[in-house]
């Protein structure tokens, strides 16, 4: 399986005062790529996820270079982890024409059944694709 990238415009309102992309564009970029990513992998509707939605545990965006308004990123999204009921993706955002390096960042994501209020199993045919696509750190 291909690594799913996810292509992003960056719009004038994602800039800061610096004129550069603001630090908090960057988790929407990688939330975008995370909801693309299930949806490349058919992992979407009800019928494919029964009752188990994802709960984020936690996020963390590191910047290496500065992006501008009207640039096109590419977010290249891997599973860096699995656990029983959690696993690790990663993302790197590099900037569409040159190829460099914008930033890098990462997202622990838990299963959880929202009617039991609880976390759940990684279901086996979500953990048969998330192998495919593991890239240890």
């Amino acid at each position: 399986m291909n690594l799913p990238e996810t292509k992003v415009y960056v719009r004038f309102c994602e800039t800061d005062a610096g004129g550069h992309v603001s630090n908090t564009s960057y988790f929407f970029y990688m939330e975008e790529a995370r909801s693309k990513f299930f949806e490349e992998i058919n992992f979407i509707g009800e019928e494919k996820r029964k009752n188990i939605d994802f709960i984020i545990a936690s996020t963390s965006c590191d910047y290496i270079a500065q992006a501008f308004a009207g640039q096109t990123l590419i977010v290249t999204t891997t599973i860096e982890q699995i656990g029983s009921k959690s696993f690790k993706m990663a993302h790197e955002i590099t900037e569409a024409k040159t190829g460099g390096r914008i930033a890098k960042g990462s997202a622990a994501i838990v299963c959880f059944d929202y009617d039991k209020q609880q976390s759940e199993l990684i279901p086996p045919e979500l953990r048969q694709v998330l192998e495919e696509l593991l890239v240890p750190a």
